[in-house]
């Protein structure tokens, strides 16, 4: 039977809140007012105007060739007018159509070239239009290859293009020997990037995130100590995929900021049990492939050795800005995505939810106490849902972050962070509860958006109509 936890709805104050997570021993800080949010960064020579920042999501509502639709273009022009002057990465952008996590994913090429420029053309407007200036906005495009997990075709089709041969998930997810992308193949997936960060320049985009997350294939190559040839092995091979394209980035528009979404550390992945509950899969021994984490498949290595070591790196390559996050949301999501409620192909969470919105922090503590020099985004902030923006500034206060990220809240609630910086009471009605729509819609294989709070969403005639708690 699923673990049963107290939900956030049922504190009445900061204080009663504060006093339960100290009770449960779960490390996360609160503090009252909101003046830590609304102080300035210098990010890539230039002023950000708050500490707010929109994480980048992937959409499943761009049309068939990867140009972005309406649908997008709403979801766009709602980050710009957030109040959050940080927009990262926008969009989970695949460089290559074979690369797309799904049929409806944003892709990055020639022909979808104009329909990005007209949008961030637009987002800066909208945002200058409600908050008066634009200049201390900045947005970037998140550039990506969803590796092991791409669905370029048909929703229910893997097609798989995996960095090595990984035993657990090459079980779980079906794939095998004939999955390896072949070293003769790599640099034209290299120079894919490249072509999109030159397409992002011209479309007027901040700066580019290459993406070093979530089990994609740049990620995925980090961890690949058994890959043979120059790509696998040796630390030095497992990040030649990330310094080819941060080397092609810089030749071939220097004036182009890179910046990355880099999960910290992973742990093993999770399975569903007869009792429904996640459970990590059978392994004996150490677990050498959870890049970032002790050995033990469970926990961060506390002294970050490999994502230190890799950060470092990324500064080599003018790197100032890292977007955190740990795990992947395809095999241990109840970590990389805190919530009260398991997505449809999901599992009960086999922990404390809040316990892992904690990992979330220290692994964004840790990264920066360890990387001087180096701005970094947190995640993992929206199952706090009312006491987010406590948590957020008390990690501004105490130097634990640079930037708060939001993902799913800003999807239900899209004027939050304004709302935060300008002293209103939070609009209760439209706090994310982690119910997880947004991401079991697009399971369905029906466009991404929020089900349960957002009526625009609800009225559509394929309207997800499986919401809140399963």
């Amino acid at each position: 039977m699923a673990n049963t936890y107290r939900k956030v709805t049922e504190f009445p104050s900061l204080q009663a809140f504060a006093e339960y997570l100290r009770q449960e021993g779960i490390q996360i800080g609160l503090s009252e007012g909101h003046d830590a949010l609304a102080k300035p960064a210098v990010v890539h020579g230039r002023t950000v105007g708050n500490r707010w920042a929109i994480l980048p999501m992937e959409g499943w509502d761009c049309q068939d060739d990867g140009a972005p639709s309406e649908f997008t273009r709403r979801r766009w022009l709602r980050f710009a007018t957030s109040g959050a002057k940080m927009i990262f990465g926008t969009e989970a952008a695949a460089v290559m159509h074979s690369g797309r996590s799904n049929p409806q994913q944003l892709l990055v090429a020639p022909h979808t070239a104009e329909a990005l420029k007209k949008i961030c053309a637009e987002m800066r407007a909208a945002h200058r239009e409600k908050f008066g200036r634009d200049d201390d906005l900045q947005i970037g495009l998140q550039l990506t290859h969803s590796g092991r997990f791409s669905h370029p075709n048909k929703a229910d089709r893997l097609e798989s293009v995996t960095a090595y041969a990984n035993p657990l998930l090459d079980a779980k997810f079906h794939n095998g020997p004939e999955n390896v992308v072949k070293d003769e193949e790599i640099p034209n997936i290299v120079r894919q990037y490249v072509d999109a960060a030159i397409i992002a320049r011209d479309a007027g985009f901040d700066f580019v995130d290459v993406k070093q997350a979530h089990g994609y294939l740049g990620y995925e190559f980090l961890t690949a100590i058994d890959r043979p040839g120059p790509y696998g092995g040796p630390f030095e091979n497992r990040t030649r995929f990330f310094r080819e394209i941060a080397e092609g980035i810089r030749k071939a528009v220097p004036e182009l900021p890179i910046a990355a979404r880099l999960s910290i550390f992973d742990i093993i992945p999770f399975v569903k049990g007869e009792d429904g509950v996640g459970h990590p899969m059978a392994w004996q021994g150490p677990y050498p492939y959870a890049f970032g984490g002790d050995g033990s498949g469970l926990q961060m290595d506390p002294e970050l050795t490999e994502p230190v070591r890799f950060v470092k790196v990324m500064q080599e390559y003018g790197l100032e800005l890292i977007c955190a996050t740990i795990g992947s949301p395809y095999y241990n999501v109840h970590m990389q995505r805190p919530a009260y409620y398991p997505v449809s192909d999901g599992y009960q969470m086999p922990e404390h939810p809040l316990y892992n919105v904690s990992r979330h922090l220290l692994a964004v503590k840790e990264l920066r106490k360890r990387c001087p020099g180096i701005q970094v985004i947190g995640s993992g902030y929206t199952c706090l849902q009312e006491y987010l923006p406590a948590a957020a500034q008390y990690a501004l206060e105490h130097d634990e972050t640079d930037f708060v990220g939001i993902g799913r809240m800003v999807l239900s609630y899209p004027t939050i962070c304004d709302d935060v910086l300008q002293g209103r009471p939070l609009n209760r009605c439209r706090i994310c509860r982690t119910f997880g729509d947004c991401t079991s819609a697009p399971r369905a294989g029906i466009r991404s958006g929020c089900y349960p709070l957002d009526d625009f969403y609800k009225k559509l005639p394929d309207a997800f109509k499986h919401v809140g708690p399963r």
